[in-house]
């Protein structure tokens, strides 16, 4: 009778864990293809290149080929080490060639102290800019033709001063696709959009792959001058807009906007343990949420597997219909899960087998937070594109 009240206890708190996990993401305002608008103001897209050789060429002939009639592209070579700053040089010269000056080529300094990487590339960007709306465009996103002319019209739609996307993940490799719908998932109980699109409340988040925002707005708040510290520098700025009464709109940009964040497990460990490092460094009230996390994660990849098994090898041992009902229950959460995380795979436009490898997703998840969170408490800090990142 314990075994059978355990395992009813595990079926109910499943079911409702599960639902729970898979609805929270509710973006309600979506960017849908529009035309390029009649008169329109001068847009900066700028975007920051560090060793990033084999994303900078379409990143940039992306943002060259928008439909958006009036606009000047800035990359920012932040001290590349690999072949980014000879393909730039490449791709300007074809510009220049066809007689099309949209593009500018600079040349980042020296990371000066008190800042980190990503803030400055995009402080040194801005100061060259002259648009009335600055677009900072990471170097792994790319946009489809209509996507500044797109966004444009949603943000005078929304009235918003700074304006942000969450995009297309493009998935090629097998641990993509296992790993990165959970990490999706896992981000959508980090933040709720009607919260953060609503002006009332304090909530605020962005993402840096893509962020749209008035030239007034981001002078007033400081530019990037006034996170200049900060790694999570999306999230930081996103709370100087909002929290000075700014218009703050986040938006499902999937029709436009896509993203090849990483191409191995071993690109996406250093890149998602630092991104997982910074929240739980930045937030230390995180931890927990983080280890609450890592151990549904860990259930996920460890006892999910066995918990039918262990109620057929109860049944072969004389459980009667006690251990039938635990593989019922075992199997029901099973059957569940799966129809929820192929829809994951669905939106996500992978195939929907992949749902079967929750588990061994769960698995390298929950390996990532427990090593972000160790390396907070150790105070190794984390490595990124060269640097160095440790506990203030």
């Amino acid at each position: 009778m314990p075994t059978f009240i355990t395992s009813t206890v595990l079926f109910i708190a499943a079911l409702i864990i599960i639902f729970w996990l898979h609805d929270q993401y509710h973006l309600d305002v979506i960017v849908t293809p529009a035309p390029p608008p009649l008169n329109p103001p001068l847009v900066s897209i700028c975007i920051p290149a560090r060793n990033e050789e084999n994303n900078i060429r379409n990143s940039v002939e992306s943002a060259l080929a928008q439909d958006y009639p009036n606009l000047e592209v800035i990359v920012l070579d932040d001290r590349s080490t690999d072949a980014t700053p000879e393909i730039l040089r490449h791709t300007r010269r074809l510009r220049l060639a066809a007689q099309n000056d949209t593009l500018k080529i600079v040349s980042g300094s020296d990371l000066p102290e008190g800042w980190a990487g990503k803030p400055h590339a995009l402080y040194q960007a801005s100061a060259v800019a002259r648009g009335e709306w600055l677009c900072f465009v990471d170097a792994d996103t790319f946009l489809k033709p209509a996507a500044i002319s797109s966004v444009f019209a949603k943000a005078l739609e929304t009235e918003a001063d700074m304006f942000t996307t969450m995009n297309e993940q493009i998935l090629g490799s097998f641990w993509e696709k296992v790993v990165m719908p959970l990490v999706m998932t896992a981000l959508s109980v980090g933040f709720s959009p009607r919260k953060v699109n609503d002006p009332h409340t304090r909530d605020a988040i962005a993402n840096g792959q893509f962020i749209f925002i008035k030239r007034s707005v981001y002078d007033a708040i400081g530019g990037h001058e006034s996170v200049k510290d900060q790694i999570v520098e999306d999230k930081a700025i996103s709370e100087q807009v909002k929290w000075n009464g700014h218009r703050l709109v986040v938006a499902d940009g999937m029709q436009l906007i896509r993203t090849r964040m990483y191409t191995s497990l071993p690109t996406m460990w250093e890149g998602w343990t630092k991104n997982i490092y910074l929240g739980l460094r930045d937030h230390p009230s995180m931890l927990l949420l983080g280890a609450f996390g890592a151990l549904l994660a860990l259930i996920a990849a460890l006892f999910l597997p066995i918990w039918p098994l262990l109620g057929i090898l109860w049944t072969l041992n004389g459980g009667g219909w006690m251990s039938i009902a635990v593989i019922a229950e075992s199997l029901i959460v099973w059957g569940y899960l799966i129809y929820m995380r192929s829809r994951v795979a669905r939106v996500m436009k992978i195939p929907t087998w992949y749902a079967w490898t929750t588990p061994l997703g769960a698995g390298v998840f929950a390996s990532m937070m427990l090593t972000s969170a160790w390396k907070v408490i150790s105070g190794q800090g984390v490595s990124w594109k060269g640097r160095l990142y440790k506990p203030k």
